[in-house]
């Protein structure tokens, strides 16, 4: 084992206007070095935790992470779609990073900006929220 890699949920930024676009996934990749046998990466910084729940049936409106949240799913299927159809599936075990934002002053796009989430099947979600530092007050 020399490397663990996690999903991140991004948002595009074009360099000349200075606009937030699409959002879109992509991978973070973390070493693990080898402490006899303990694999394990070096220290990562979070603000604070939340535990959520959701029902069957829960779906979100477009929206945005806002801050960079690190989300474990401890039981049910999240489903995160973007603006383009592509969509991934977390179940209990898989964990993303959600740091989707808008740049400071922008607006947020209904036609544009975001992702959903879903709740697929029929078993609730219960999740972890670690987020991993504030920005929120960028847009």
């Amino acid at each position: 084992m020399s490397d663990i890699s996690i999903p991140v949920l991004n948002a595009t930024l074009n360099t000349n206007t200075g606009q937030t676009g699409l959002s879109f996934f992509s991978d973070i990749v973390y070493s693990l070095t080898d402490y006899n046998g303990l694999f394990i990466t070096d220290r990562q910084n979070a603000l604070n935790f939340r535990h959520r729940m959701s029902e069957p049936g829960y779906f979100s409106a477009w929206h945005i992470a806002g801050d960079p949240t690190l989300i474990i799913v401890r039981t049910g299927t999240l489903r995160i779609t973007l603006r383009n159809g592509e969509y991934r599936d977390f179940s209990a075990g898989d964990m993303f990073i959600a740091q989707d934002h808008l740049q400071v002053g922008e607006v947020f796009d209904n036609k544009i900006h975001g992702h959903t989430a879903e709740l697929v099947g029929d078993q609730p979600l219960c999740a972890v929220h670690i987020k991993l530092a504030e920005i929120s007050a960028r847009g």
